[in-house]
């Protein structure tokens, strides 16, 4: 078993797309699922989100615009296994890089993945994690 396409999963190399925070347990532990309840004036919550934009801004060099809001927030669970497809296209530039591949082909990935809205107009699109990084470990595999 390689993992779950239910639970997200912590992935931390530069050659892997990252899911966004979890707030259960130590990130993704579906015995301790639920969300931190912070309120929006929290100070812990405050510094998480800080320490986590500087932390993707550190990662992710080459992107500027503003950081996908799912990059910064946990789900109500903490075990979201999806992110938006503006969070994925926000980390291409680094998976590229980290793969050695044309940040053309990661995107074209990115794009196959993504789940559009049910029926058209359910739900927002979403990329799976673990699918997306399936699919590059088989597409694109790490050069050696």
């Amino acid at each position: 078993m390689i993992g779950s396409e239910l639970i997200g999963q912590k992935f931390t190399k530069p050659e892997y797309f990252q899911g966004r925070p979890s707030a259960a347990g130590d990130g993704y532990d579906a015995a301790n699922s639920g969300a931190s309840n912070y309120g929006p004036t929290n100070r812990k919550l405050v510094d998480r989100i800080r320490a986590d934009a500087e932390k993707f801004r550190k990662e992710n060099p080459d992107f500027s615009g503003p950081i996908p809001s799912d990059q910064l927030t946990a789900s109500a669970s903490g075990l979201d296994p999806d992110l938006s497809p503006a969070s994925a296209a926000a980390q291409i530039p680094r998976v590229a890089r980290a793969r050695v591949v044309d940040a053309a082909r990661i995107r074209e990935l990115v794009a196959l993945s993504t789940t559009p809205r049910q029926f058209g107009f359910l739900g927002e699109p979403r990329v799976n994690v673990l699918k997306l990084n399936l699919a590059l470990d088989s597409q694109c595999p790490l050069k050696q």
